[in-house]
């Protein structure tokens, strides 16, 4: 997985106050847990715009004036309500032996038959958690849906690897077409889209919103 570095310098104080005016500075109050104890530092708001504002997952190195660097990943980020601005992230100590838990972005690859035939294609899953130790961390998971047809769908079974451990059901659906209206099957994928549609109907119970 990609790593983004993240300069940043030790907080000497900790506290509401303190974060106030680290944030009124442009500054971004961080914390790094799972080590022999917690870090606390700070880094511009503009150091995290390929961490934040980005649908890909990356690893971090946090590296600190006083020459610390620390291997990361991010848990957990608190935004300002009606700003949205970065108001303070959590980050997780990565340690080569320890497995970490992750959200890792599903990409899409191919294009569906079932949707060129009217079909209605549900993106149900756009991140997976998975457990995995730091360096079997995948960049995303990569979802061909080439053959995907009306009534059909993908589900967590066929992604799974031994490099990592998928924290969801095996029958959960990432990927499904659902049949529409204006829908044309073709001569091969009516029967396999009547077949299938039975299958689809159970996740399709679930809200139809995208993640």
């Amino acid at each position: 997985m990609k790593s983004i570095t993240i300069k940043g310098s030790e907080r000497e104080s900790v506290g509401k106050k303190a974060a106030k005016a680290l944030r009124n500075a442009g500054q971004v109050p961080c914390v790094v847990y799972g080590g022999d104890k917690p870090i606390h530092f700070s880094a511009n708001e503009l150091s995290f715009r390929d961490l934040v504002y980005t649908p890909n997952a990356h690893t971090v190195v946090v590296e600190l004036e006083n020459g610390t660097k620390v291997n990361a990943v991010m848990q957990d980020i608190q935004f300002h309500p009606v700003t949205d601005k970065i108001l303070h992230i959590d980050f997780y100590q990565l340690f080569p032996d320890k497995a970490v838990t992750m959200n890792i972005p599903v990409v899409l690859a191919g294009n569906s038959p079932g949707v060129r035939n009217g079909g209605r294609l549900l993106f149900r899953k756009r991140k997976l958690a998975i457990k995995a130790l730091p360096d079997k961390l995948p960049d995303f998971f990569d979802v061909d849906i080439s053959k995907l047809k009306i009534g059909q769908n993908i589900s967590v079974a066929s992604l799974i690897n031994d490099d990592f451990t998928i924290l969801h059901p095996d029958t959960t659906v990432v990927v499904q077409v659902k049949t529409a209206r204006t829908a044309i099957a073709t001569d091969d994928e009516e029967e396999e889209g009547e077949e299938g549609a039975e299958g689809a109907e159970a996740p399709a119970a679930e809200s139809e919103a995208q993640e």
